[in-house]
């Protein structure tokens, strides 16, 4: 039976990572003789620009369709003007939104060629290997209300809610538990219990799933030491669950022990397996067009896509034994410019892929 993967190239550097990453995931369709069609749509301020909105309900009719969804970036410069629920990012949350992609996977593995890249002595972050799951479709970013009014003073005041419910976070925490059955059997949840209630539910339906799991480990953090943790001695942590915004926060700061935000991937999954798969770095406008954006994030999005989604485990691993071989030849990007290392453009580095393949 084939399956169908749409791609979504999105806006500034998208474009160039996706062309990179596609050939990649053509390259290994070809070998494994895999029955996988590819559609195109647009999102972000492409579809503005052509559709005039960030996802027109003709391409969430195709996501919803298809096995999975290979994502670039969306946003930029060009449409920083346009009010709150016009903006390309609108569109990204209308797609985990309506396609209901709760569990957001976010690894953070340090490549032993790249122990020098980090910002962190190697000795702190060589063997990293952390799973963030950060829960995608509620939290503060969809709470309502939200919106800036006038105030009884008289003063504009901006607002947000922050909210979860019980069935929110049992099912974003069995998926992180599940997680952590298939590695080390270690979870840490992360909250703010001591500030806000709606992370003092979130650490009661936690630590009650936990009997579900005896053979897990779990312990508990407070978001703020989290982060510092993160930093000191982030090789104590495997798993990780947290909610929306803080999972936003702490995957970023995960991202940068490893060297490069542009080495990591990400999937958005929901509960029947569709997932919206893509690299956790922005859409880079600064740099857009220039041929110097890192792909690999992409093209390592592509094997958790083969791996989560389409079932195709051998694909994903010569997806990802490829681009470790091309880190031995010594290739890089700038983002990961080594002394002695061979520095590649975008679509070079995905050329190199496709030849370690």
């Amino acid at each position: 039976m084939t399956k169908k993967v749409l791609v979504l190239p999105g806006d500034g550097i998208g474009p160039e990572i996706m062309a990179a990453a596609q050939q990649v995931l053509e390259a290994v369709i070809a070998k494994q003789g895999l029955a996988i069609e590819l559609d195109h749509a647009l999102v972000g301020g492409a579809a503005i620009d052509a559709e005039g909105a960030p996802v027109s309900d003709a391409t969430i009719a195709k996501a919803k369709a298809a096995d999975a969804i290979l994502l670039g970036a969306v946003g930029g410069y060009k449409w920083d003007g346009l009010e709150m629920a016009k903006r390309p990012e609108k569109g990204l949350l209308r797609l985990r939104a309506d396609l209901d992609l709760f569990s957001n996977l976010r690894p953070a593995i340090l490549y032993p060629q790249l122990a020098e890249a980090s910002t962190l002595k190697p000795e702190v972050v060589s063997g990293l290997d952390i799973l963030i799951v950060r829960e995608l479709t509620s939290g503060i970013y969809f709470g309502q209300p939200r919106g800036i009014r006038v105030n009884e003073q008289g003063e504009r005041e901006g607002f947000n809610t922050a909210c979860y419910t019980e069935s929110q976070i049992r099912r974003i925490a069995k998926s992180a538990f599940e997680a952590a059955m298939q590695r080390n059997k270690k979870l840490c949840s992360v909250d703010k219990a001591n500030v806000l209630e709606a992370t003092v539910l979130w650490r009661e339906v936690v630590s009650d799933l936990a009997k579900d799991y005896p053979e897990v480990e779990l312990s508990h953090m407070y978001v703020d030491n989290a982060a510092m943790q993160l930093v000191r001695a982030p090789k104590q942590f495997d798993v990780m669950v947290t909610g929306n915004m803080f999972g936003d926060i702490l995957s970023d700061c995960a991202a940068m022990l490893t060297g490069s935000i542009g080495m990591l991937p990400s999937a958005s999954l929901n509960a029947e397996g569709l997932g919206m798969y893509e690299p956790i770095h922005g859409s880079a406008p600064d740099i857009a067009g220039k041929d110097v954006a890192n792909p690999l994030a992409t093209i390592l999005s592509v094997a958790m896509m083969l791996r989560y989604s389409l079932k195709e485990e051998a694909a994903a691993k010569q997806i990802e034994q490829a681009v470790s071989k091309v880190l031995d030849q010594g290739y890089r990007t700038s983002d990961i410019q080594q002394s002695g290392c061979q520095l590649l453009g975008t679509k070079a580095m995905g050329e190199a892929v496709v030849a370690a393949l």
